[in-house]
C-alpha cells in the first residue's frame, strides 16, 4: 500500500504536530508493506527530497522562511501555492490507495480540490480547529465554510485528544470524528537512575512562548511561591512572540535568580533536561495533545496543569489538573509538593506507568487500520 502524507509543517519546521508527524513516518519506516511519501515546506527555496528510509521519502517544498516555528499568513498561501502543483504531479506519477493530511487547513485545502480522485483522511492538530486562539479568530471566521466543506468530504477525520474531538464537534456538530493520541519514544526519554536531593523544587515548562500558553502565569505563580520562602525554580524552554514581554516581566519580579529562559532547544537535549527537573507545570488554555507533556510523563516527571483539552487523557494519578488557573492556584499545587516531597517519588511512578500508554508503534497501528478499512485493503 501506498500513501502519500501532507504536512505544511515538518521537522525542522513547525511545532508538536511536526514532530508528531515525523515520529509517525518513523514507525512506518518499520512497515514493510507500506510505502509513504511525504509533502512538506523546506526552510530554503527550491524543491529537495530526501530518503531516510528504503520505503519513506520526503520531498520540501521551500519558501525561504523567517522563523522556524512560526508561520505567517503569506508564508501559508506561499506553501499552498507552490506546492499545488507537486502535489498533483505526485497524483499523476504514482498510484496512490489515498492521501493523509496533518491539519485540517492549510494541507486538507489540496485534498478537497482532489477529493473526485482520490479520498482522503484527515489529522485533526489543534490550531486547524476553531477555539480561543486569539491570533487566528479572523481565520475561523473568515474560513469556516471551508472547513467544513473539507471536513465533510474526507473518508475519515481523527482528532489527537478527546477534548480536540469535542472542540471539531463544536464547530461541526454531527461529523464522524475518531481519536488517535499523539506518542512518546521510551526508549529516548526515561526517568534517571536516581534524582538529586536538592532543596530546590526544580519546575520545567516546554512550549511556544505565546498567548495560548500563558506562560506569565507561571511566572507569578514563582513570586508567590519564592516570596512565601520556598526554594523552587523555574526553567521555560521554548521561542515565541511573547520571548521579550516574559523576559520583562521575570525582571520587573526580580525572579532572574529563580526563573532561566533558555530558548528553544534541538531534540536532542531535551531528554537531559527533563531527567534535570523535578516538576512539569503548564497553564496552557488550548492543546491538541500536549508532546512535551507525555515526554515528561515518560521522563517520571508529576504534572501541574490547568484543565485544558488533551489533558484528561494524560493525568490521572500522576499529576494534578486544576479547575482554577490563576497564578495562586498554581502556587499552591505546586507548594503541596514542596512541602510533601514524598509524593512526586509516587506521582513520578505513576507518570512513567501512565505514558507506557502512548507508544508511536500503537498509534502507527491505528491509522494503518484506518488506511486499510478507506482503500477496502487486506
Amino acid at each position: 500500500m501506498r500513501i502519500l502524507m501532507l504536512n505544511y509543517e515538518f521537522p525542522p519546521i513547525g511545532g508538536g504536530a511536526g514532530m508528531a508527524h515525523k515520529a509517525l513516518v518513523g514507525e512506518y519506516a518499520r512497515a514493510g508493506d507500506l510505502h509513504v511519501d511525504v509533502l512538506t515546506s523546506g526552510r530554503k527555496p527550491g524543491l529537495t527530497t530526501e530518503r531516510p528510509a528504503a520505503n519513506i521519502s520526503i520531498t520540501r517544498v521551500g519558501i525561504g522562511k523567517k522563523d522556524l516555528h512560526h508561520w505567517r499568513r503569506v508564508e501559508v498561501l506561499q506553501w499552498l501555492h507552490r506546492a499545488r502543483g507537486h502535489y498533483r504531479r505526485m497524483l499523476d506519477e504514482n498510484e496512490y490507495a489515498l492521501v493523509h493530511a496533518f491539519f485540517g487547513f492549510p494541507t486538507g485545502w489540496l485534498c478537497y480540490r482532489t477529493a473526485g480522485r482520490i479520498a482522503y483522511i484527515l489529522s485533526l492538530r489543534g490550531s486547524d480547529v476553531p477555539g480561543p486562539n486569539a491570533r487566528l479568530q479572523l481565520e475561523y471566521k473568515l474560513l469556516a465554510p471551508v472547513f467544513r466543506a473539507i471536513w465533510r468530504n474526507a473518508a475519515s477525520i481523527v482528532a489527537c485528544s478527546e477534548g480536540l474531538r469535542r472542540r471539531a464537534l463544536a464547530f461541526m456538530p454531527g461529523i464522524d470524528i475518531s481519536v488517535i493520541p499523539n506518542g512518546v519514544d521510551q526508549r529516548r526519554f526515561h526517568p534517571p537512575a536516581g534524582r538529586g536531593a536538592d532543596e530546590t523544587l526544580r519546575l520545567l515548562t516546554v512550549g511556544r512562548l505565546s498567548n495560548t500558553k500563558r506562560i506569565d502565569r507561571l511566572i507569578e505563580a514563582v513570586a508567590i511561591l519564592r516570596g512565601q520562602g520556598r526554594k523552587v525554580a523555574l526553567k521555560i524552554v521554548g521561542s515565541g512572540p511573547l520571548e521579550m514581554e516574559l523576559k520583562r516581566l521575570i525582571a520587573g519580579r526580580r525572579l532572574d535568580a529563580g526563573i532561566q529562559m533558555v530558548g528553544r532547544l534541538e531534540g536532542g537535549r531535551m531528554p537531559a533536561v527533563y531527567r534535570d527537573s523535578d516538576v512539569f507545570v503548564s497553564a496552557s488554555m488550548q492543546e491538541g495533545m500536549s508532546n512535551a507533556m507525555l515526554e515528561a510523563m515518560a521522563t517520571g516527571l508529576p504534572i501541574v496543569a490547568t484543565r485544558c483539552e488533551g489533558v484528561e487523557e494524560l493525568i490521572a494519578d500522576n499529576g494534578v489538573v486544576l479547575d482554577d488557573d490563576s497564578p495562586r492556584a498554581i502556587a499552591a499545587a505546586v507548594a503541596d509538593l514542596a512541602d510533601h516531597r514524598e509524593k512526586i517519588h509516587s506521582l513520578s511512578s505513576a507518570a512513567v506507568h501512565q505514558a507506557a500508554r502512548f507508544g508511536w508503534s500503537g498509534v502507527a497501528e491505528q491509522y494503518i487500520r484506518i488506511y486499510r478499512e478507506t482503500c477496502g485493503c487486506r
